[in-house]
């Protein structure tokens, strides 16, 4: 990519790539602002109010205008547009002749909903803010339950309103309306990989063999354990393959081992996280499940695993595997629990991590985000391996939950207490 040295009498126009609206200062604000730092989201803010009365295109301006307005340093407005193109708010484009011709395209902020699941910005907005901000801006952002289980739905669907009609006319394509458009966030680790890459030779590391995935999770891996240049170095060096290539699990293992050496065999905050308010079930319903449904989404997989250990810390290997669900699957927390729950209760008080795969990859491909929907495909999961053991007459202890008529079923005393004492402390 070629490199421009950005001068005072460099020109620039604002472009409006999406629809804007109230909203979207209150996320820039409340969201990005701590990630950002003022600067950046001073800078989104004065672009913004270049466009003109429809919001489209502004008029041609110097960035000596911009400096005088924002009263900053050249410098310091590269660094806060460089932070908006890293996180997806801003693309740059340039054009050169007697002088550089920018051309500055402004894209929406993420939902809150987005933001707050993307395990890489939340985790991020957490460490800059703290636990007790964090909850609040969480807070903020929440939808009020309303128990909808009484209601009836008599919503009409298009059909039962309008006429079909001939569509014939307007088969044409609006491309160039407006829509609302966000962009990807790229990491912005500061790492320079071609500088790492040309710290080990190609006879150990063949640079062209490192593809447009490697390094992104290449990124990803620096990003989450945090690691600067000296560690990103060795953990290549140690993960290559006598192919001379880059093998993907030894990677991301030897970037957990280093983040547990440097950190006293902590793990990543992502693992104590819970599950997303906006995918948690309305309250309200006081059935048993619904109470399991509430503990699975309040407490994190750490919590949840401490609390099956009557108090007892997990246990290293049991916490990687919870990590390695949330970071590589991708799971939310509260699918992780019921999952633990799942295997726990099917193999006799045992992680095993072959079977938790399997079971990943399935939840993953099935797309199950939700913990009602996790527990539903776990019951088909558990009646399936039922029918498979009735020959060898072997008994499998299913969690209360799998039953439909869990309300008539008298649980044991105690099971009543370990349930009780679980709720108690997680509410």
């Amino acid at each position: 990519m070629t490199k421009y040295t950005i001068l005072p009498a460099d020109t620039y126009l604002v472009r409006n790539r999406t629809v804007f609206s109230e909203q979207d200062r209150v996320l820039l604000i409340m969201l990005y602002q701590p990630l950002l730092g003022n600067s950046a989201i001073s800078l989104y803010f004065t672009l913004w109010s270049y466009l003109d009365k429809s919001e489209v295109l502004s008029r041609e301006w110097t960035h000596h205008h911009l400096m005088t307005n924002m009263r900053a340093k050249l410098e310091e407005i590269l660094v806060a547009r460089e932070k908006l193109e890293a996180i997806g708010l801003l693309r740059t484009l340039v054009k050169s002749d007697h002088i550089n011709h920018y051309i500055y395209e402004l894209y929406s902020p993420l939902s809150a909903s987005e933001f707050l699941n993307n395990p890489i910005l939340s985790t991020s907005l957490y460490n800059n803010v703290g636990a007790l901000e964090y909850e609040k801006i969480v807070d903020y952002f929440k939808l009020p339950k309303l128990n909808t289980k009484e209601y009836e739905d008599i919503t009409k669907s298009f059909n039962d309103v309008f006429e079909s009609v001939s569509v014939s006319s307007l088969e044409h394509v609006l491309e160039d309306i407006r829509a609302k458009k966000k962009r990807t966030h790229t990491l912005s680790t500061n790492l320079d990989l071609q500088g790492v890459l040309a710290m080990i030779p190609e006879e150990i590391l063949n640079p062209r063999s490192i593809t447009k995935e490697m390094r992104e999770l290449i990124d990803k891996l620096v990003f989450i354990y945090q690691l600067d240049h000296d560690a990103c170095v060795d953990l290549l060096r140690n993960s290559v393959t006598l192919k001379r290539t880059l093998d993907k699990s030894l990677l991301k293992k030897n970037a957990r081992n280093y983040y547990g050496f440097e950190h006293g065999g902590k793990l990543p905050s992502i693992v104590y996280r819970n599950q997303p308010e906006y995918l948690r079930k309305p309250a309200g319903d006081g059935s048993k499940k619904a109470k399991m449904i509430y503990t699975f989404e309040t407490i994190s997989p750490y919590d949840f695993l401490k609390a099956k250990n009557q108090g007892v810390k997990p246990s290293k290997n049991d916490l990687k595997i919870v990590e390695y669900l949330m970071v590589e699957f991708e799971l939310k927390p509260g699918v992780v629990n019921v999952l633990l729950d799942f295997v726990l209760r099917v193999n006799n008080n045992k992680l095993n991590r072959s079977y938790i795969e399997s079971i990943a990859s399935q939840w993953k491909r099935s797309k199950i985000e939700t913990v009602e929907a996790a527990m539903d495909l776990a019951n088909k999961e558990y009646r399936k391996r039922a029918k498979g053991k009735v020959k060898t007459k072997i008994k499998e202890e299913a969690p209360e939950w799998f039953d439909q008529d869990l309300e008539s079923k008298k649980p044991s005393e105690e099971r009543l207490k370990e349930m009780k004492e679980l709720l108690n402390e997680f509410k």
